[in-house]
């Protein structure tokens, strides 16, 4: 089934994505009018081709909404004493307000240390220990931009999270475990799904809001949606035929959903939007500037 932008179940990623680009691009302008620049580094070590795309389209959208922007590349064979000694500089620079380590490191490299290494008002992607502690005990600081993303979309999409039921499939440290936390500081009940749990269907069948994201192909079918709800497919696989798949059969869950993401062109464009959302939010704390004193003017204004 063809998408249709039109179509008032279907989540528009790549749409929102713009507005939140668009909104931080304006709040860059007024850091820059107070002398304050941006500046965002991609930490890249090795040769991934994935890695080498995420980083590229990483820059451009920064560089276009006017942040300075720098990408150290490092060899494969960069041992971690000296990947340290690159993020422990990085950290001590005071004209790079986000430090954004690309992930998967290469065979050998551990990336658990290099992440707790991180100055934590530098860690834009929101991985440091410090980060994932401020996320559960509700205080400030970073949150990881994928989950950080999917809030944003159910925002923007009129869906009431407070009060409602909330199932996530999926426990990772990078999207299942800090959007459950998400939810449940907006008042949501939720519940977090993995490989062991009882009657996933079943609970599923429950949910206001479901998301999804574990990395197989389909596994959500249309019969596992709650009449009205909103599905969020986190999911992102690559068929035989070469083409994006999420963890939701899409066509299948559309019949039944009140809200939907595509893949692509759903949840995917606004990791890079709140990454951007991210280091703007660290130039202002670092220069002391509140971020609603950054006034985003409403569009015609």
């Amino acid at each position: 089934m063809p998408l249709d932008v039109t179509d008032s179940t279907l989540i528009d990623g790549k749409a929102i994505a713009a507005q939140v680009r668009a909104e931080v691009a304006q709040r860059v302008v007024a850091l820059r009018a107070r002398g304050v620049h941006p500046g965002l580094v991609v930490v890249l070590v090795g040769e991934d081709p994935a890695s080498q795309v995420y980083v590229r389209n990483k820059d451009k959208a920064a560089v276009s909404a006017g942040f300075a922007v720098e990408t150290v590349r490092l060899p494969a064979s960069t041992g971690a004493d000296d990947l340290l000694e690159v993020v422990q500089a990085l950290n001590a620079d005071p004209a790079k307000h986000g430090i954004l380590l690309q992930l998967p490191l290469p065979p050998g490299l551990d990336a658990d240390p290099i992440l707790r290494a991180l100055d934590p008002t530098k860690d834009v992607d929101g991985l440091g220990p410090a980060n994932v502690a401020a996320l559960w005990r509700g205080e400030e600081g970073m949150v990881p931009c994928t989950p950080a993303g999917c809030i944003e979309l159910l925002d923007r999409s009129g869906v009431a999270i407070e009060g409602a039921r909330a199932v996530v499939i999926g426990r990772s440290q990078l999207v299942g475990k800090p959007l459950a936390a998400l939810l449940l500081a907006r008042n949501a009940t939720v519940t977090l799904c993995h490989s062991r749990t009882r009657d996933l269907p079943g609970l599923c069948r429950e949910a206001d809001i479901l998301v999804a994201a574990v990395g197989r192909t389909d596994l959500v079918r249309g019969d596992w949606v709650k009449p009205g709800a909103a599905v969020l497919d986190v999911g992102i696989n690559r068929g035989a035929d070469g083409k994006l798949r999420g963890d939701v059969a899409f066509a299948e869950a559309r019949e039944v959903a009140g809200k939907i993401t595509p893949v692509p062109g759903g949840v995917g464009p606004m990791t890079i939007a709140m990454l951007l959302a991210n280091t703007a939010r660290a130039a202002a704390r670092a220069a002391d500037v509140p971020w609603d004193e950054l006034v985003v003017a409403a569009p015609g204004a």
